[in-house]
């Protein structure tokens, strides 16, 4: 299945812009000097984010596992839990190497057990001592992954490592596909999933991003072939965060999770793209969306059976 009915996210309680990230971050909001006081608000801003986001995804019938990060290890970034860790059907889980060093602290065993308690969890690979050799994949951001298709969409760059990439595809069954990036500016994508969202029935990728005209339209044609409808987005839309959405499994149907941001640069013929596979659940996380990342980013999808 394409779309997970399950998801976890983490509440941080310390958020903010992680400066270890914001070298290749483009989309990360620069030079943010907070006081204490300031420092406070914007975390238990970006925690009531999460909590009335999880909110929205329960009331649509996505089962959420919520967990909290006191922030005691100092890692700004663990409300985007997608990065280092991915379930797979067959009861498969990976851990992957992050390219920041506070990034990595981000792993936590609790969310393990939690899976391996709630759902069928045949075995965990971990991938994160490729960080002493510095190589690094991280999860379901630097890769897009076509469940069904079994093809690993991925935009090249400093946490998108194609030795990484290539051991993880050959352990899931996945084909790789990679390609070179460029913004507006001439910056590579840091993570391919704030550019490409693969959904059951359609597929949105700002196809403008993909340096090469060749393996642009190698792309556009496998999305094609794939039987889903391709949704091109423009470079603002990027920049809006639009492709930075999650289809999942709700109580009435499909639901793609975006940003309110998000929603609001659709244009109205795309979005009735969109609603004839699922429904559109905006999300309001603009304090979140400093950080550099959005609502799919917030959302680690879990692809197991429940016991």
């Amino acid at each position: 299945m394409q779309a997970p009915a399950a998801v976890v996210m983490i509440r941080p309680h310390r958020f903010h812009p992680n400066p270890e990230t914001a070298a290749d971050n483009a989309f990360q909001r620069a030079g943010y000097a907070l006081d204490l006081t300031e420092a406070a608000a914007l975390a238990a801003a970006a925690r009531d984010e999460v909590s009335a986001a999880a909110a929205s995804l329960e009331a649509a019938g996505v089962r959420v596992h919520v967990f909290d990060d006191s922030g005691k290890n100092e890692t700004p970034d663990s409300v985007f839990p997608n990065n280092w860790f991915s379930t797979h059907a067959g009861g498969h889980v990976a851990l992957f190497p992050m390219h920041s060093v506070n990034r990595r602290r981000e792993r936590r065993s609790d969310v393990i057990e939690m899976l391996k308690t709630e759902y069928r969890v045949q075995d965990v690979i971990d991938y994160s001592g490729l960080e002493r050799d510095d190589v690094f994949l991280e999860g379901t951001g630097a890769m897009v992954l076509d469940h069904v298709a079994r093809v690993a969409y991925t935009a090249r760059s400093h946490r998108a490592d194609p030795v990484a990439l290539e051991r993880f595809c050959t352990h899931f069954n996945f084909e790789p596909m990679c390609f070179d990036t460029a913004d507006a500016h001439g910056r590579a994508v840091y993570h391919t999933n704030v550019m490409m969202s693969v959904a059951t029935g359609f597929a949105l990728i700002g196809l403008d991003l993909i340096r090469d005209d060749r393996r642009r339209g190698e792309i556009h044609k496998r999305l094609l072939e794939s039987g889903r409808t391709v949704i091109a987005l423009t470079h603002s839309q990027i920049s809006n965060f639009a492709g930075n959405a999650l289809e999942l499994s709700g109580k009435d149907g499909r639901v793609l999770a975006l940003s309110e941001r998000a929603m609001s640069c659709l244009t109205a013929p795309q979005k009735a793209l969109i609603e004839r596979s699922a429904q559109l659940l905006p999300l309001r996380v603009p304090t979140i969306e400093l950080a550099g990342g959005s609502v799919r980013c917030m959302l680690a999808g879990i692809h197991l059976a429940r016991r």
